[in-house]
């Protein structure tokens, strides 16, 4: 995928002001900006628009409950919103609020096009309308005749005068948008519900209500003061009000926009409607819709009355804010659910942030400084280890697209590799044998290959890290900028000779929960509490026997064993045992292994289980059936 233009547009929907700021939000605005970020990191000129919906009579009777008026009300929230996204340096060049004076006039003049072409029709509605929606529903979409497809909450029947938009007769040239552009709908995934839903039919679409006043009115020259322009019709055209459209434009070669970042919830808003109306606008229509999942909390639902609701800022504030970003992008496929627990959160920061890039860095000022007194040169790279320098190309050349098409998890995913290879490359070459044997050319080559990976590595997570990404460019000596990127990344370069500067550990490990969940203390259990038989038959305990034990390098306390389960391969599994046992008395013997815990990476390597063992004092069993019995026996 390539750009036309260096103009980059990119935008967030604006987030409807009737609660605070929660994890979806986050989510949505973090991968905005990363796009934004990495955009920018290319040389792009690029616009990150964000802001607040504020009309509507969801809006009017929340103010009205808390004793307000519906502006008090929407300022207050909407202040929230964006005290967040400064508190997490969210790099947006316009907040945009519906309530905008700019953003009004250009309702009007949109509604006055429109209706001077003749797509705006006034008539009378009757159908279900669902307030918490904001929409309005045909009997035949309805869950039981009577809830809204979208909440489940009731709706209501009701029956007002109402200005139309010809909805139906963009129900081709959409069809015709979704056949020629395939990508228009990101993941593409997405892209078959919302062909099936305009091949249903598609009905016009009432766009004014005359039963609330909080609402941007009529333009004058219509001259009808009882109606309001509906929600949907204003929030979507803050994406071109927010240009200058309908006032003095100087905004608007940025339209139009590459990616506009949505939840699935509102996909059809943006996907059907919103290029309907620019059709009728007569104005470009937007790149790629990029449409993200739901989170869930340890696999609940989130809910106020649950009380399980994820603030994004206690995360960020608890966890880092670097480490919740990186969290929220390699958590799950874009597209996807995801599911938030503080148990992954903290897998994510311990393994593939304290062991696979912190660890790494670690390493190399160590040997570094050691043999070399912190300096490092690269000449000698491409000599020594010209095949890895090939492979790590390999690693970084599908990249750029994944962020183009708004694959991120994918993205970090294969990122990742590239410490993959630069692990694997000094666990194999041993820089400490090479200076031992007196080949320190080599050695110095192989440190200033992991640097080199490392730099790397910082430029493509800038956009998701940026401040842990900084701090290991400052180590490295180069600065995440445009010119650095092109230099190292499109251009190959290396490295020019530095010196490494030591820095205190990016990402301490972290053994329990920092945050306290409802009803629970954010600490270990204590010994007497108890759990029911449900939640105990969960845990699988299989026997199993002994045929690989190996000591783990630079490792005090672990072993690397692998353990026959009676499966296709033995398990690998990393033990914390080193100081109690020898790896050849272990071969051979048989053990208790919880067999359906998650992988997790304990000095870069994998670990597909955890041997269970008894500990008295500092003397410590591991435990075993009686008598020998089957590999894979299930422990009851």
């Amino acid at each position: 995928m390539s750009f036309e233009r260096e103009k980059i547009y990119i935008t967030t929907p604006i987030y409807y002001v009737n609660d605070r700021p929660h994890i979806g939000h986050a989510y949505t605005t973090i991968i905005a900006d990363s796009a934004a970020r990495y955009f920018r990191l290319r040389g792009f000129d690029t616009f990150f628009l964000t802001g607040t919906d504020e009309h509507g009579q969801k809006i009017e009777e929340a103010a009205r409950k808390r004793g307000k008026s519906p502006k008090e009300y929407a300022d207050e929230i909407s202040a929230q919103f964006k005290a967040l996204w400064d508190e997490f340096g969210i790099t947006y060049d316009k907040f945009i609020r519906t309530t905008d004076p700019d953003h009004i006039r250009g309702v009007q003049r949109a509604f006055e096009i429109m209706y001077e072409k003749g797509d705006i029709y006034k008539g009378v509605y009757e159908g279900h309308y669902c307030i918490s929606c904001e929409a309005f529903f045909p009997q035949n979409q309805l869950i039981d005749k009577e809830f809204c497809p979208d909440c489940g909450k009731p709706t209501s029947i009701v029956k007002e005068e109402s200005y139309f938009f010809r909805l139906s007769a963009y129900e081709k040239p959409l069809l015709r948008l979704y056949e020629e552009r395939e990508d228009f709908i990101l993941p593409r995934s997405k892209r078959n519900e919302v062909v099936r839903f305009v091949e249903s039919g598609l009905q016009d679409l009432s766009i004014t209500r005359t039963s609330f006043d909080w609402g941007i009115k009529l333009p004058p020259s219509i001259n009808d003061p009882k109606h309001v322009i509906y929600v949907w019709l204003d929030a979507l055209l803050n994406y071109i009000t927010a240009l200058g459209f309908g006032g003095d434009g100087r905004l608007m070669d940025y339209w139009p926009a590459n990616y506009h970042l949505v939840g699935k919830d509102i996909l059809r808003f943006h996907a059907v409607y919103w290029p309907a109306f620019l059709m009728s606008l007569e104005l470009p229509l937007p790149r790629h819709i990029a449409t993200h999942g739901w989170w869930t909390r340890n696999g609940e639902k989130m809910s106020k009355s649950k009380g399980n609701v994820v603030d994004p800022r206690e995360v960020a504030r608890a966890y880092g804010l670097d480490n919740f970003r990186y969290f929220l992008l390699r958590e799950v496929p874009f597209g996807q659910d995801g599911d938030f627990s503080q148990r992954a959160l903290i897998d994510r920061i311990n393994s593939d942030l304290g062991n696979d890039l912190g660890n790494l860095l670690n390493r190399i000022i160590g040997m570094s400084g050691k043999y070399f007194d912190h300096r490092i040169e690269s000449h000698k790279v491409p000599h020594y280890y010209g095949q890895e320098l090939q492979e790590l190309q390999q690693i970084l050349a599908p990249l750029d697209d994944h962020i183009r098409q708004m694959r991120w998890h994918k993205f970090l995913d294969e990122l990742w590799q590239a410490l993959t290879l630069a692990n694997r490359s000094i666990d194999r070459y041993a820089p400490w044998k090479l200076v031992k044997e007196g080949r320190e050319e080599e050695a110095m080559a192989l440190i200033a290959l992991v640097a080199n990976i490392l730099a790397r590595v910082a430029l493509y997570l800038a956009p998701v890290m940026p401040e842990k990404a900084g701090q290991i460019a400052k180590a490295l000596g180069i600065t995440i900028d445009p010119a650095t990127f092109q230099r190292l990344i499109d251009e190959g370069e290396l490295l020019e000779p530095f010196t490494i500067q030591p820095i205190p550990p990016l990402f301490p490990k972290i053994d329990k929960p920092l945050l306290q969940e409802k009803g629970k203390e954010a600490t270990e259990p204590s010994q007497d509490e108890t759990i029911d038989i449900d939640h105990f038959l969960k845990t699988q305990i299989k026997v199993g026997t002994i045929v690989e034990a190996h000591e783990i390098p630079k490792s005090k306390r672990l072993l690397r064993l692998l353990v026959d389960l009676g499966e296709e391969r033995p398990r690998q599994i990393v033990a914390g045992i080193k100081e109690h046992y020898e790896p050849q008395e272990l071969v051979g013997e048989q053990v208790c292994v919880v067999a359906n815990l998650k992988p997790a990476k304990l000095m870069g390597i994998v670990s597909e289980g955890m041997i269970l063992a008894a500990q008295d004092g500092q003397r410590l069993s591991l435990v075993a059936p009686k008598e020998m019995v089957a590999n894979g026996t299930r422990v009851r």
